[in-house]
């Protein structure tokens, strides 16, 4: 029967989303424990591509200058402990300061690298005296992730380098001791071979780094090197999502996103891919490290995962066109770095400005990016206008419920109807419950005679689906709705309800089970749902009325850990719905 047919579908469209949410939230185990001790030569994050095309995975030796790597790291420092903080690793080179309205760190003269980088707007906690967010630390420490760029040397007939190019142990001459976004900093080096090769990092007030390096040839004979940027990471992060979220590598090349989950590249070892421009990066759920290549340069983007004892390395990497640099002559190549926060509007303007190729995709906007994207902006601009985000929410609600209007009308106006047969129903069942085909029949003509179609009572459920769950990516991984307040103990509606029913709301002094919080918002979704049910056509069947009945307990204990802001949406929605339903119902004559 049809009525039997709606009670499975409410089902199955519960359990899909307890199934999902388990899936959603299921987080990989962290990585473990690094130390400089368990890194092996010859397998070591950090190297660069192989000139002069198609880079495969480097095997140097972890020498100085490797032959095939000479972008490989150097060697641990001498005096540091394997338990080395972030601090004293800091402290063995000399280095400039970076100092930005939203950046902090350093850049290290020795290799050059950016390996510093704190994130002054953005706290670990709500809590005032949260550390600030480090998104870039050095190689030695547990969590070693940077960036680096240079120059691989072509090879001559013995297969070696014709000239010495700048390594992970060349110390560089700054220019200043300080990069500003008003100042920029110019790197130099002599290889005493007859090549001068200098390095220019510029940075906005923002999150771009703009790389120039340049090459002069005062030497005799000419020389043809290749311009590479890389970022390399130690260890497998923890992850915030599963297939609601992506978190690892990606990036954009011809057109096209590719993303690369921590594990499969674990599998894989090394993707390669070429074109004109793009970007290729790594992402966690709110920050981005980004390399993005010269738009009008050919190059080969990679990703490559290697590992040395316990400890997992990943890389990106891209390889540019070779520079020919004739005697007397210069060669340059200029290149960016993103790193930094995920803002829309920031990587939206970076998109523009510097023509990056669908830079916005660094945000996984999921299936619904064409519902996504609006529900964003749309929320941005109420929350301009009225100070509040949750209160943006409220509003974002009213505007969709009214969009659905007329659909909703009729859909409550049919499930009244059905409530207004439920008697007739009932006798139905009583006169042929021993002939299921002969109550169908009866059943269907009931409905045709009064003009009810059963089907329409889920038509509010299936349009809400599409707009729920683009509204729970937009409060899940877009940086502006982190630690976004509403009032009294909201003050994150990116994160769950702090509040616990089962502690009294913090009156008695126990940690129950996870599964046992429940905060003051999702009770009241459940309660607003259970409310929603008992003004809808009730199963006639004692066994379906007891399994509907339950659907309001499973949804508020699901909901619990979703996000703040998507439970404020549902249980204002679900309170919007039952003024319209009863209003419909009263106009038609039907008893609530």
């Amino acid at each position: 029967m049809i009525e039997n047919k709606n009670l499975i579908l409410a089902v199955v469209l519960s359990v899909a989303v307890l199934v999902g949410f388990e899936l959603f939230f299921k987080t990989t185990q962290p990585a473990p424990q690094q130390t400089a001790e368990s890194t092996q030569p010859g397998a070591q994050p950090g190297q660069a591509p192989t000139a002069p095309a198609a880079p495969a995975a480097p095997t140097g030796d972890g020498s100085a200058v490797p032959p095939q790597a000479p972008g490989a790291p150097a060697a641990q420092a001498p005096g540091m402990t394997p338990k080395a903080t972030r601090a004293e690793v800091l402290a063995t080179n000399p280095r400039i300061k970076i100092t930005t309205p939203r950046l902090s760190g350093s850049i290290s003269l020795k290799g050059g690298r950016i390996d510093d980088l704190i994130l002054a707007d953005y706290r670990e906690t709500l809590e005032k005296d949260s550390p600030a967010i480090t998104l870039l630390s050095p190689r030695g420490v547990s969590d070693a992730y940077f960036a680096e760029f240079g120059w691989i040397a072509a090879k001559g007939a013995d297969g070696k380098p014709v000239t010495r190019v700048p390594d992970a142990d060349t110390v560089w001459t700054p220019s200043a001791q300080t990069l500003t976004p008003e100042a920029p900093v110019t790197l130099t080096w002599d290889n005493g071979q007859g090549l001068v090769f200098s390095r220019t990092y510029a940075i906005d007030e923002n999150f771009m780094f703009k790389i120039t390096q340049g090459v002069a040839n005062k030497g005799g004979a000419a020389v043809e090197l290749y311009p590479y940027g890389l970022v390399s990471r130690q260890g497998t992060p923890k992850t915030s999502g599963f297939y609601i979220l992506h978190e690892g590598l990606l990036g954009v090349n011809n057109g096209e996103l590719k993303e690369v989950k921590y594990k499969d590249l674990q599998e894989q070892k090394m993707e390669t891919s070429a074109g004109t421009g793009g970007w290729i990066g790594i992402t966690d759920k709110y920050w981005l490290t980004a390399l993005i290549p010269n738009k009008e340069a050919e190059v080969t983007k990679r990703y490559v995962y290697r590992k040395s004892g316990v400890i997992d390395s990943y890389q990106i990497d891209f390889l540019g066109a070779g520079v020919n640099v004739a005697p007397g002559a210069s060669g340059t190549a200029e290149n960016h770095l993103f790193a930094g926060a995920k803002q829309v509007k920031i990587l939206d303007a970076y998109e523009e400005s510097l023509g990056i190729d669908r830079f916005d995709l660094a945000i996984d906007w999921g299936w619904f990016y064409f519902l996504t994207r609006p529900i964003f902006y749309g929320l941005l601009w109420l929350e301009h206008h009225v100070g509040n985000l949750g209160i943006a929410i409220l509003i974002l609600t009213i505007s969709i419920k009214g969009a659905f209007f007329p659909l909703a009308n009729k859909s409550y106006e049919s499930m009244s109807k059905m409530k207004k047969l439920q008697p007739e129903m009932v006798k139905l069942r009583e006169r042929y419950a021993d002939d299921k085909v002969k109550l169908n029949e009866e059943m269907m003509s009931l409905y045709k005679k009064s003009g009810t179609n059963p089907a329409s009572g889920c038509l509010p459920i299936l349009i809400q689906i599409p707009v729920f769950f683009a509204l729970y990516k937009v409060l899940f991984v877009t940086i502006e709705m982190r630690h976004a307040p509403f009032y009294g103990w909201i003050q994150d509606l990116s994160s769950a309800d702090p509040t616990n029913i089962f502690t009294l709301f913090g009156l008695i002094a126990w940690a129950p089970p996870e599964i046992m919080h429940v905060g003051i918002w999702p009770l009241l979704m459940g309660i607003s749902m259970f409310l929603q049910q008992k003004l809808n056509p009730q199963p006639t069947d004692p066994t379906q009325a007891k399994i509907m009945m339950f659907l309001p307990l499973i949804f508020t204990f699901l909901l619990a850990k979703f996000p703040a802001g998507l439970v404020l949406y549902w249980t204002w929605n679900n309170l919007l719905s039952i003024a319209q339903q009863w209003v419909i119902m009263r106009r038609m004559g039907v008893k609530a």
